[in-house]
């Protein structure tokens, strides 16, 4: 299939027709076998052509499709065997249980079993909006859905194909054939070469059509078939000037370069969705992160807790029962019922016969506190019927349940963001167990508590109760609470965020810390990762949404922390960044309220561990490990692609003009062109499939992340890269006219076969320049083009291919491509000429550009300034 595809391009199908037809004309006129190399030699490199072509097409089809696969890998919990465990869809069995809760894709189709104020999102399969809520009396799951509220369990009755979703998905399929922005851009670029190269051919076969006519022996009336063969000929070779000219490697770069990023960096624990988003987030300007899980482990610990108005420390499981003996037993468990019933999560005992906790890691901390009063968390569980949960929002910041007593009445247990919960409460736990009422004194005393907690850079969450008779209405009261603990929940920073933040730092990409935290807390773990500086802004959601449109523009450039952020907050950041500012913007997230940010900003990443399956479905890239340096190496990736891509475009068209130029001159002055059809496909094949694996699949070095972004609406060819181009083409154009004009007499050829060993110095001096260059063409800047140069091993394996097969074609292919064996001192002379553009170069680079490459592609705004280059960097 990709083989055909690749014989479907236009010139290919010229090319063949003209080797079909020189063959035919050659055999009469001039015999077996010399009759048929012309149109031999068209029809090998055709081949060569396309089986490179359709291998690289198909070994990228194979790295799209693991891609893809890995991008549908959901990891669900289901219980099978009496044992909870995450398990892949792909290994659902019918049988299973599965466990549902806020943001999750339904796996399977399935039957309702159990659950809470569960609500699914049909949209995808019916096309209708409003949620439908499942219950024992409408129990039916269908795979595909989300769940938009609550959780429950659901029995799998069918998977893969054999469901709703399956069944449509048969008719579908989806690839990753979206052309992306630097691919579309680059094709603009290809169309207009193509077209100058196009008028280069017809100009090219004009002129030499001419010169034949005019030569020719017994006038325009009389033909012969040596006629038809050199008109044919001269036909091969326009075709054949197009075919040069027409730059479909420039596409093909683009391809292998993602693809080889992407591969590269599944490998670093990042999933690239979306091939567009590894070329964007080179150009980020700005990353928005969570805290929680991104620049923390997410492995949260209780280390302090406020309980019968004084703090104590929690140092280790071992103190477990000296904390218990010294709370009253009746406050004791009112916190044991208020961790134990007002959660999402389960304690089970694994196949190993430890422990398990599965849930979100700060629900995970609150049973691990809990457990050390109390083991049995299933008999507490089971002792209370529960009535109603409201699970946690985060628009609401906290969750409700709503259980029936044993004794008889009800009970609604809250717990959530320390402010918010110390705002619904008029009563608190005293020391002997009693509900007292909440002075204005103690109220101030626990808001010192909640705030000395978060300066300590400690997550902190109030538990708090309500006893009812009955219930009132549908949802659970928030007012009238008893406030039982205030607790401090330890989360570190990840090992290594800091150096991260400061390469953002360096490659000019501002990060702000985006939370729904304590503003204390967000601050001092913002200065401990190096965000937060002293002329920094920290602020909390409320604060920013009261802003107007213009107060939010003078404010946004030095805000580093917004704390206490709706899902709303970070969407209106965003958007004011991108649209405002005119800010290429990257964002975390992680939960299904984070999915309008993820798709609002320019590149969404998505949290693999943390994040639900919306938030993962509206972002570009998933980051597998939740770790902010993560995010920094996808930055260093994308950076790499957008200048490998443009180190080939450097490349490829200077072999263009000089390949066009050098044809068309010569054969104006001396009707006969020295680069004949088949060693311009073999140019061709070096220029685009072997430069395009060389150039484009470069490692990236650290010195990319020491330059500002390229800015959004940047010029893809610098100022720098012409002057390369420019130059490097004049060198071999003089190269190659000096060898043309004056060859013979410079190097004393002379005999019958001069003219031959002439053009065949010519064709390998023009191979061996496009050698060189492709090493000049690893730095468009600095002088030194070699550093790195051996890590790279399928640079040094091409470069060396190159080099073995421009040998056979010269030294054995001689019929096939019109050469003929070379002295050692001809050989020399090509591989010097070559090795003299390295210091072309050098003298190229010593030249002053009135704004260097990057700091010319910069955006700039208020607030913002290119970041010094070269001496000043240093």
């Amino acid at each position: 299939m990709f083989v055909w595809d690749t014989l479907q391009d236009l010139t290919l199908i010229i090319l063949m027709i003209c080797a079909v037809i020189s063959i035919g004309v050659g055999i009469p006129t001039e015999g077996w076998p010399k009759g048929i190399y012309d149109g031999l030699g068209i029809i090998l490199c055709i081949f060569l052509v396309v089986l490179v072509t359709a291998i690289s097409d198909y070994k990228q089809s194979l790295q799209f499709r693991d891609l893809d696969k890995e991008k549908r890998n959901i990891l669900v919990h289901v219980t099978r065997n009496r044992n909870r465990q995450r398990v892949s869809i792909y290994d659902l069995v019918v049988g299973d249980i599965v466990h549902l809760s806020i943001g999750d894709q339904v796996p399977a189709d399935g039957l309702f079993i159990s659950g809470h104020s569960l609500s699914i999102d049909e949209s995808s399969l019916s096309g209708e909006s409003e949620a439908v809520n499942i219950e024992k009396r409408r129990p039916f799951l269908l795979s595909g859905t989300k769940v938009q509220d609550g959780s429950g369990k659901m029995l799998v009755t069918s998977v893969g194909m054999r469901t709703e979703w399956g069944r449509l998905m048969v008719t579908l399929s989806e690839g990753g054939n979206d052309e992306t922005p630097l691919q579309v851009k680059l094709n603009g670029v290809a169309t207009i070469i193509g077209k100058i190269g196009l008028a280069f051919a017809v100009l090219t076969f004009l002129v030499l059509t001419a010169r034949f006519l005019a030569t020719k022996q017994g006038g325009i009336t009389k033909w012969t078939m040596d006629d038809a063969l050199s008109l044919l000929n001269l036909f091969a070779i326009a075709v054949t000037i197009l075919v040069v000219a027409v730059p479909e490697g420039l596409p093909l770069a683009v391809t292998l370069s993602l693809a080889f990023a992407m591969k590269k960096l599944m490998s670093d624990r990042a999933l690239v969705r979306h091939l567009s988003a590894c070329e964007t987030m080179g150009s980020a300007s700005c990353i928005c992160t969570d805290k929680t899980g991104t620049l923390t482990t997410n492995h949260m610990v209780v280390t302090q807790i406020w309980i019968c108005g004084e703090a104590k420390t929690v140092e280790s499981n071992r103190l477990g029962n000296a904390l218990k003996s010294s709370i009253p037993e009746k406050v004791t468990r009112a916190l044991i019922h208020s961790i134990f019933l007002n959660t999402n999560s389960e304690v089970v005992e694994g196949q190993d016969g430890k422990t398990e906790i599965f849930g979100s890691p700060t629900e995970r901390a609150m049973l691990e506190f809990g457990l050390l009063f109390q083991k049995d968390f299933d008999a507490q569980k089971q002792e209370f019927k529960t009535i109603k949960v409201e699970p946690f929002n985060s628009v609401k910041k906290k969750m409700s349940v709503l259980v029936a007593l044993p004794g008889g009445g009800l009970r609604a247990f809250v717990k959530g963001a320390s402010e918010v919960i110390l705002g619904m409460c008029d009563k608190i736990v005293g020391k002997d167990g009693e509900s007292v009422s909440l002075s204005d004194e103690q109220r101030k005393n626990i808001a010192n508590v909640i705030d000395g907690f978060a300066c300590k850079a400690l997550r902190t969450l109030s538990l708090a109760f309500k006893d009812m008779e009955n219930m009132s209405d549908d949802s659970i009261p928030d007012n009238n609470f008893t406030l039982v603990a205030v607790v401090g929940i330890e989360d570190p920073v990840r090992p290594g965020v800091k150096a991260a933040v400061q390469t953002c730092l360096a490659a000019g990409i501002t990060v702000r810390m985006v939370t729904g935290d304590n503003i204390n807390t967000a601050k001092a773990i913002a200065k401990e990762c190096g965000i937060l500086t002293d002329d920094g802004i920290a602020m909390e959601g409320k604060d920013f949404r009261d802003r107007s449109t213009q107060e939010m523009k003078e404010i946004i450039p030095k805000l580093q922390v917004m704390a206490r952020s709706l899902p709303s907050d970070k969407h209106k950041l965003v958007t004011m960044l991108r649209k405002e500012l005119k800010e290429v913007v990257a964002v975390t997230g992680d939960g299904t309220n984070d999915a309008p940010a993820l798709h609002e900003a320019d590149i969404g990443l998505a949290m693999g561990i943390a994040g639900t399956e919306v938030a993962k479905e509206s972002a570009d890239v998933v980051i597998m490990d939740d770790n902010f340096k993560t995010i920094v190496n996808v930055a260093k990736w994308g950076r790499s692609v957008y200048i490998n891509i443009q180190k080939f475009v450097q490349f490829q068209l200077t072999v263009n003009v000089v390949a066009l130029v050098t044809n068309f001159v010569s054969a104006c002055i001396s009707g006969s062109a020295p680069l004949t059809a088949v060693q311009l496909l073999w140019v061709n094949m070096i220029m685009d499939t072997l430069g395009a694996l060389a150039l484009a699949t470069e490692p990236p070095h650290d010195g990319l992340m020491k330059r500002p972004p390229v800015g959004r609406n940047a010029h893809f060819i610098t100022r720098v890269m012409w002057r390369n181009i420019i130059g490097q083409s004049l060198y071999q154009l003089a190269a190659l006219g000096i060898l043309s004009f004056e060859g013979k007499r410079l190097l004393k050829l002379n005999g019958v076969d001069s003219t031959a060993t002439l053009n065949t110095l010519i064709f390998n001096t023009f191979v061996f320049c496009q050698v060189f260059n492709e090493i000049n063409s690893r730095d468009m800047e600095k002088i030194n083009v070699f550093r790195g140069m051996f890590s790279s091993w399928i640079f040094v394996v091409i470069m060396v291919s190159t080099v073995a097969f421009q040998i056979v074609i010269v030294e054995f292919l001689g019929t096939i491509a019109d050469t003929v064996p070379l002295s050692l001192e001809l050989w020399g002379v090509s591989i010097l000429i070559g090795a003299a553009s390295l210091l072309v170069a050098v003298v190229l680079k010593c030249i002053p550009i009135m704004t260097s490459n990057n700091a010319e592609n910069v955006k700039h705004h208020d607030g913002y300034e290119p970041l010094p280059t070269g001496p000043d960097l240093a």
